[in-house]
């Protein structure tokens, strides 16, 4: 069965919306996933390395996946909103995702900025499951919303990611409320530089982590 790619442009609240829409190659999804990009500023577009393979992890474990460009990002339009109009932007994603397959469960995930997007988001959307945070960066103080997250949370993260030191990291993560899990990827930097299928192979395993 070919692999369904849709390329959307969805009603944003500050105007249309870039988003590419795909389902598992094999089988019908069993799950629903919006993927968050990392920071617009700093080049993150849905179509960053991480994200990418975030996506294709998620596939390859039967959900469909809905990434999407930020405002202000390549064809999407309006301008860059310090985190609030993103996680706008990943709500009209998440109810795109929702109308079109109502009868599957929600996921929210992304990488850098984008994770605490999709945490954000999950703070306010409480049909959303569980959330796949990946690169959290610690050097961002405000992060109170990640309190607020009840379901399951997958964190990801690189061994020497500058912008979540280990250290950091970890004293983060102990006060993260449960249920909670954490996955280490042995990696180069913020991006998972040279682990990159090691990366993808671990969001399969959660993928596939439903029960």
């Amino acid at each position: 069965m070919p692999r369904r790619m849709e390329t959307l442009f969805l009603p944003g609240v500050a105007g249309k919306l870039e988003a590419l829409l795909e389902e598992p190659e094999d089988a019908e999804p069993v799950e629903a996933a919006v993927v968050c990009h990392p920071h617009p500023k700093h080049g993150g577009t849905m179509h960053n390395k991480v994200v990418y393979r975030l996506a294709r992890g998620l596939r390859k474990s039967g959900c469909v996946v809905l990434r999407f460009n930020y405002r202000g990002v390549n064809l999407s339009e309006g301008e860059y909103d310090h985190g609030m109009g993103e996680t706008d932007d990943a709500r009209v994603a998440l109810r795109e995702l929702a109308s079109r397959y109502p009868q599957l469960p929600l996921l929210s995930g992304g990488f850098s900025f984008g994770s605490r997007v999709a945490l954000r988001l999950a703070s306010q959307e409480p049909a959303i499951r569980r959330v796949i945070p990946v690169g959290f960066p610690t050097n961002i103080a405000e992060r109170e919303f990640v309190n607020a997250v009840h379901v399951p949370k997958f964190f990801v993260h690189s061994t020497n990611d500058t912008f979540g030191p280990r250290a950091d990291f970890e004293a983060l993560f102990a006060t993260v409320p449960e249920p909670k899990h954490l996955t280490w990827i042995t990696a180069a930097d913020h991006f998972f530089k040279d682990a990159l299928d090691v990366f993808e192979a671990a969001i399969i395993r959660i993928g596939f982590a439903r029960d």
